[in-house]
């Protein structure tokens, strides 16, 4: 191809581009890569001599080839040339027409700047027309808008005398005129019409009244009533083209009703006072159902259904009364009686059948879903308020009942009896009544407030019987000192005995069911107490008596009279000639311990070593003699009443056994044979009674006391009562130890 064929080929370039630069180091690169390729093959071709004979057509072959791959690259130059040329032409037919844009534009902001010149000459010209406008507008409504003023004031009479519908249509009307003078004079406010304001005010003010008397208006003029809640509603779908904001009258007729049915059960002349607060549940117990019953009878058929007007009411009066008794509970403290009365009708009066829970009442009155009118505070509040003052004056009582008995105590009579003769005293039932009215009128409020006063009147009781305790021991000692001489000193012991039984026996009825069965363990372990106190101070005095007697026993004289022992069963039988008065169980158990309380008396002097047999015929007279005895005080307390098995009297005659053994050889089986029926015997007893005998000697002595060591340890007998533990035996002189002879 020649030059002017290449220069053809080429397009033709725009003014002011240039031919390309240097080549680009990636075609350097390549050309060199090429070359090296290129030598690399030759050398490897031609390297043996034989090659060279084909050189010619390895050399016309790269011609070809060479040919080709140059045709091929001037084509796809060409068309690449073609491309640019014509995007070329492409930006050069754009830049014109950008050029003819930028003068349209140049010429349309020239014609509107000529324009806004012209409209504001025009601005005089507008401001008339709207002028004109307005006047004409204001010329149209003249007429009606001179009657604004007369019209303000018939609707204010309206309101006034309550004919609220009247009054609204008149309110509407003003309102309209007002939108259309408004419209018409472009938002313009004319000064005629600034009464609306201030009358519209006082309308929803008396539909709001009107609303708040809702009982009183359902019995006594309906047509009011239903009235007002059309206003109301008739309001609420009202659209203004005023700037004025929403004035809510429904909203705020239904706060109207729950603050007129607030003001008229819950206001504050109404709230209770002091002591008052029984009265004052009283007459909400009739008065809220009677409330719910005319609201859903008179005034639900003057409102509209979504008015809901007795859960209306149902809520109202529930939040109401819940809101008054927080601040009921937020002032003094009550006493006893409010507390158990609140809690009483708040759990179970106000939502039982004659309250709310009311079979009569629709299912739109149920408040069981809505938060209680006390909180789990307040009930604890109010419980431990009740626990507090009852407990209080359940210790004043217990006090007042003890000392009144306290004081008869010293009285020249006698304890007062019953019909069965037995020694009687109210301060038994009085102390139970006490507790047990306390602990049962709680089952009518809550589990939780007859546990906390079941375990405060326990509490309490084990007190009393602890001052009772306190009380019997001042009482005997101000006696046996002389201080206080009580004429009937143990007729009064064994009346406390009787009221120890009335309690123990009657305690259970302050078990209420599903308290767990040990909480009277306390109790009756502090009336056990009572019982052994006073049956200690019983025999105490019975000591008194008997202790002069037995100083001289044994002696010679007791070997050979029985007038010792007669004075001790004389002195005896005195002394509980009054036991009958008191009631079984209590009065085996006293004869019992009596009886008791004589033989340890017998059995201690005959450890006193004051008589030692001086032969056989004496040591006979002292067998005969404790067989006499024994066999007199059996009489005795088999007539004044006590079982034969329980005697301990029959320890004698085991002690006369071995008293008028003959054979010393069987001084062991007999002495072993003591210790097996009397296993709390031990050597000072048996030293003791073998120096009564008065003729065993030391190595006999020695062998009878082996026995006791030697043999088993007897188990003790079912039934049985200690004797010897309680008797003190002195330790035998030393000379009785070593010598045989005591005579």
């Amino acid at each position: 191809m020649d030059s002017t064929a290449k220069d053809e080929m080429q397009p033709a370039l725009p003014p002011g581009f240039s031919c390309p630069g240097p080549k680009w180091p990636e075609q350097e690169r390549a050309e060199q890569l090429a070359r090296g390729a290129a030598l690399k093959w030759a050398s490897g071709i031609f390297y043996r001599p034989e090659q060279l004979a084909r050189l010619g057509q390895y050399r016309s072959r790269e011609v070809q080839r060479t040919c080709s791959l140059e045709a091929r690259i001037k084509s796809v130059v060409q068309s690449y040339l073609e491309g640019v040329k014509s995007g070329v032409w492409q930006l050069a037919q754009a830049l014109e027409t950008v050029q003819e844009a930028r003068e349209a534009l140049g010429q349309a902001h020239g014609l509107l700047r000529d324009m806004a010149e012209a409209i504001q000459t025009l601005e005089p010209l507008r401001e008339q027309v709207v002028q004109h406008k307005q006047l004409q507008a204001l010329s149209q409504l003249l007429p009606r808008l001179r009657a604004v003023p007369a019209a303000v004031v018939h609707t204010q009479i309206l309101i006034d005398a309550h004919r609220l519908l009247e009054a609204y249509v008149s309110l509407r009307e003003l309102e309209q005129l007002q939108e259309e003078t408004w419209a018409s004079l472009g938002g313009l406010e004319l000064p005629v019409f600034e009464g609306l304001g201030p009358l519209a005010e006082a309308l929803g003010q008396a539909v709001e009244a009107a609303v708040g008397t809702a009982g009183q208006l359902a019995r006594e003029d309906p047509a009011l009533l239903v009235a007002a809640v059309r206003v109301a509603e008739v309001e609420a779908g009202r659209t203004t083209s005023l700037e004025q904001p929403p004035r809510n009258w429904r909203q705020r007729c239904l706060r109207a009703l729950e603050e007129g049915l607030e003001r008229v059960h819950f206001g504050t002349p109404l709230l209770p006072g002091p002591g008052a607060l029984a009265e004052w549940l009283e007459a909400l117990r009739v008065a809220l159902p009677a409330e719910l019953a005319t609201a859903e009878a008179l005034i639900a058929p003057c409102c509209p259904p979504h008015y809901k007007v007795v859960q209306l009411w149902a809520h109202t009066l529930h939040s109401g009364l819940r809101r008054c008794l927080q601040q009921f509970l937020e002032g003094p403290e009550l006493g006893a009686t409010d507390a158990f009365t609140l809690l009483q009708w708040a759990l179970h009066v106000y939502l039982g059948p004659e309250m709310m829970g009311s079979l009569e009442l629709g299912p739109e009155a149920d408040v069981s879903q809505l938060e209680p009118l006390l909180t789990l505070e307040n009930i604890e509040q109010l419980e431990a308020t009740f626990v507090s003052k009852v407990q209080a004056s359940m210790v004043q009582w217990l006090q007042k009942a003890l000392d009144g008995e306290v004081a008869e105590w010293g009285r020249e009579q006698e304890p007062d009896t019953d019909p069965s003769g037995f020694y009687h005293s109210p301060l038994p039932a009085i102390v139970l009544q006490i507790l047990e009215e306390n602990i049962r009128v709680t089952s009518l409020v809550s589990e939780s407030l007859q546990r906390r006063v079941h375990s405060m009147a326990l509490s309490e009781l084990g007190a009393f019987l602890r001052s009772f305790n306190d009380a019997l021991i001042r009482f005997s000692r101000d006696h046996l000192r002389g201080e206080a001489i009580a004429p009937h000193y143990v007729s009064y012991l064994l009346a406390a005995l009787n009221h120890q039984s009335a309690l123990s026996s009657s305690v259970s009825v302050l078990q209420p069911d599903g308290v767990a069965l040990g909480a009277l363990a306390p109790v009756e372990a502090a009336l056990d107490e009572l019982q052994r106190r006073i049956c200690r101070l019983v025999l105490e005095a019975l000591l008194l008596e008997l202790q002069p007697l037995f100083a001289t026993l044994p002696s010679r004289h007791w070997l050979s009279s029985p007038e010792l022992l007669d004075d001790v069963c004389e002195r005896t039988a005195c002394f509980c000639r009054n036991f009958w008065r008191v009631r079984n169980p209590a009065f085996q158990m006293l004869l019992a311990e009596a009886e008791r309380t004589v033989v340890l008396q017998y059995l201690s002097a005959l450890m006193q070593r004051r008589l030692v047999c001086r032969g056989a015929e004496e040591r006979n007279q002292a067998a005969e003699r404790m067989q006499h005895d024994a066999t007199q005080l059996r009489n005795l307390f088999l007539d004044l009443g006590l079982e034969e098995s329980v005697h301990c009297a029959p320890v004698l005659l085991t002690l006369r056994n071995l008293l008028n053994l003959h054979d010393l050889t069987m001084l062991g089986l007999e002495v072993a044979s003591l210790r097996q029926q009397f296993p709390d015997v031990n050597e000072d007893h048996v030293s003791a009674l073998l120096d009564l005998r008065g003729d065993v000697s030391r190595e006999q002595r020695l062998a009878a006391i082996s026995s006791l060591q030697d043999g088993p340890q007897p188990s003790p007998l079912p039934g049985h009562r200690a004797l010897f533990s309680l008797v003190p035996a002195p330790t035998p002189a030393s000379s009785s130890c070593l010598l045989g002879t005591c005579a």
